[in-house]
């Protein structure tokens, strides 16, 4: 199954809204946020921070690509996907061990930041292998064989939050 979970970013919910952030500031999300399992959140792929909406751009067009568009390119890679791992038929998310390594060919530089991210903040054996898949998917949508640079720094920042990995 897929699990898509939610919350508020602290008790009060505003600690990323400065115009509206109640007195206790960066206290406020770290005891909120500490009461979530770490083995829990470990387990998730992919952690997005967004900041409040204004209300002047909930009336905006949408921007981005069309959900048809996304669509094809989710399909190219899933085929991808089950091509390379035909064996198995299996997707990214499903591969364990040597069946990852074997797909997830990074590029030195990519290797090298991975690396350093794991020791920095401390990514367990499963959120270095999770980052890899994510990595993996990333190269894919992109039809890219070999993992890169940059599709790293992309999985990356979908596990570290901004502020922490702007400060790596």
């Amino acid at each position: 199954f897929m699990l898509i979970a939610a919350a508020n970013p602290c008790k009060c919910g505003y600690c990323n809204d400065p115009a509206n952030a109640n007195y206790k500031g960066i206290k406020c999300k770290e005891g909120y946020l500490d009461r979530i399992s770490g083995p829990l959140m470990d387990r998730f792929d992919i952690r997005i921070d967004l900041p409040p909406a204004d209300i002047q751009s909930l009336s905006l067009p949408a921007s981005g690509d069309p959900s048809s568009l996304i669509r094809e390119r989710v399909t190219r890679a899933r085929e991808i996907q089950m091509k390379r791992n035909s064996q198995e038929n299996l997707c990214n998310a499903h591969l364990e061990g040597r069946q990852l390594e074997d797909v997830a060919q990074v590029e030195a530089a990519g290797q090298e930041i991975l690396q350093k991210a794991a020791l920095k903040f401390g990514l367990s054996a499963r959120g270095y292998h999770r980052v890899l898949r994510v990595a993996r998917t990333i190269a894919d949508l992109e039809g890219q064989e070999k993992i890169q640079r940059h599709h790293i720094t992309e999985a990356l920042s979908y596990r570290i939050s901004t502020p922490e990995l702007a400060q790596a």
